[in-house]
């Protein structure tokens, strides 16, 4: 068994909250957390026994912020708070997201600023551990109070109440699956309930999930790009180091070096290099790969640094400061992660888009130097990837849709209170789509590169490309007549996505 994770006042690696939402590892509350956590509960106590009201403690919310709660009723109103506002509609959102936004709720509670008590920190830990998923729904946060509606879902699973995914995937009552995994509901006290539901959790655990997802995939697409220069008989040279230092972008940088690297020592491209090659220049969608993939790259590490920043914050309203006093933030906008988010849909819907470009060049008769039609077995008879190009198309028409920021469409809520929100959830529900996305974009060049490299047969690809498209034909064949395409696609998206192709490349020339 894994050590469990350890989730103190300073919050976990981008790592380990990946590894919590996927693979299930499991977490622990270190002391110095424990302490933080019952040294803001004291604070919270001392300003619910005070007559002076206090937001969020002795007071209603938001718009009703100006109501002053009886001492007898303040334990109904944080209940209240939280089944009032699991009030989300839609499809379920998947589990590594909910265990994502569970985890980084935890990492805010560690940090002793929210005031919850012990025992509630512990029990969001016990709900993680035991591999419970509350049933958050797709629909329902603007991305500011935080992710309110999804976060009130976990929140309603820890009062025993609601619906959750047991540790098998099993529908059930929360009340229930808590019994049988030794798990007591919790009865949230004096500011609690708000502490609960107040935070960018969800969006920032998209965003860390989707970085993680694109490090891999940049990798890939510089892979299949050098696949498809090979393919299409372009040029290594404009890949040169000495070219791209003109322009120090550190991601074309990178994306070129990887490129360099994955064409090295190729007999395809040795075959037109000397004085009889007639070709100047080659398409943008070759030569210009590495300024693209780069600044997807550059698009990623400023993603990065935003998920890294947010991971280190405490985000809740009110927030209880050292000193004990209980003050009013805005710290819960998701304007830094929402913006973030989409930026990121702009750069992989680029990336798709010159992938694509690359694999239409390749089915083309006048454009791909030599290649069969569609590079059909029997062109006329067979159809060959034709129609894998047009899922291809599909695909990128899709994300350029996805492209369309999420963030610039506030929309009010809550009287006029919140009168401005990020729609930073969205942003991020779009970015999932998008790598998906792309990921099968990636996918359709991967097969059509490397049935182009087997079609210029006896010349040979690189090393580290060769590698690759061996890799690709234990699970889908070479040329030959037309066959059902989908499954073959789905076969190279699997590769894609478990790093299977990425693995291939590195194992001859580690890339960047």
């Amino acid at each position: 068994m894994p050590t469990p994770i350890d989730i103190g006042p300073a919050g976990p690696a981008p790592e380990d909250v990946v590894a919590v939402a996927r693979r299930g590892a499991a977490v622990r509350l270190t002391p110095e957390a424990r302490a933080a956590v019952a040294a803001g509960r004291k604070r919270v106590d001392a300003l619910a026994a005070d007559s002076a009201p206090a937001y969020g403690v002795s007071t209603g919310f938001g718009a009703l912020a100006t109501r002053h709660i009886a001492p007898d009723l303040r334990t109904r109103l944080q209940a209240s708070l939280i089944r009032s506002h699991a009030a989300g509609a839609g499809g379920e959102v998947e589990r590594e997201v909910v265990r994502a936004l569970m985890l980084l709720r935890l990492r805010t509670l560690a940090a002793g600023g929210t005031g919850v008590r012990v025992v509630t920190a512990e029990a969001l830990a016990g709900l993680l551990n035991a591999g419970i998923t509350p049933v958050v729904h797709e629909y329902g946060s603007l991305g500011c109070s935080g992710d309110l509606a999804p976060l009130s879902h976990v929140a309603l699973a820890l009062m025993g109440e609601g619906t959750v995914r047991d540790a098998g995937g099993e529908l059930r009552e929360a009340a229930e699956a808590l019994h049988e995994a030794g798990l007591e509901p919790v009865e949230p006290a004096a500011k609690e309930g708000l502490a609960l539901i107040n935070g960018t959790d969800g969006m920032l655990g998209m965003l860390l999930l989707a970085c993680a997802d694109l490090a891999e995939l940049l990798r890939v697409a510089d892979i299949t790009a050098a696949m498809s220069v090979e393919a299409l008989l372009g040029t290594d040279r404009v890949f040169a180091a000495e070219l791209q230092d003109l322009r120090p972008h550190p991601g074309q940088a990178a994306a070129a070096a990887n490129m360099r690297a994955l064409l090295a020592d190729s007999p395809v491209v040795a075959s037109h290099r000397g004085p009889d090659c007639t070709r100047v220049q080659d398409a943008y969608s070759l030569r210009c790969a590495p300024q693209v993939a780069g600044a997807v790259r550059d698009t990623l590490a400023h993603a990065e640094s935003v998920a890294l920043r947010e991971l280190a914050a405490v985000i809740d309203n009110p927030v209880v400061t050292d000193d004990g006093r209980v003050e009013s933030n805005g710290n819960f906008h998701g304007a830094p992660v929402g913006y973030t988010l989409d930026f990121l849909a702009i750069a992989v819907a680029d990336l798709a888009s010159i992938a694509e470009r690359r694999t239409d060049r390749m089915l083309d008769v006048a454009r791909s130097h030599g290649l069969p039609a569609f590079l059909a077995d029997d062109p006329g008879v067979d159809s060959g990837h034709m129609i894998a190009q047009y899922t291809q198309a599909a695909l990128v028409s899709e994300l350029k849709r996805l492209a369309a920021p999420a963030s610039v469409d506030s929309i009010p809520s809550s009287a006029m209170q919140e009168d401005h929100v990020s729609m930073g959830w969205s942003a991020a529900r779009k970015l999932r789509r998008a790598v998906g996305a792309l990921t099968d974009v990636l996918a359709v060049e991967l097969i059509t590169a490397a049935r182009a490299l087997d079609l210029r047969a006896p010349l040979e690809p690189a090393p580290a490309t060769a590698a690759v498209r061996d890799t690709l034909r234990t699970r889908v064949p070479g040329p030959g007549p037309d066959r059902h395409l989908a499954p073959e696609i789905a076969a190279a998206t699997r590769l894609v996505a478990d790093g299977s192709v990425r693995a291939a490349a590195d194992a001859v020339t580690p890339l960047a």
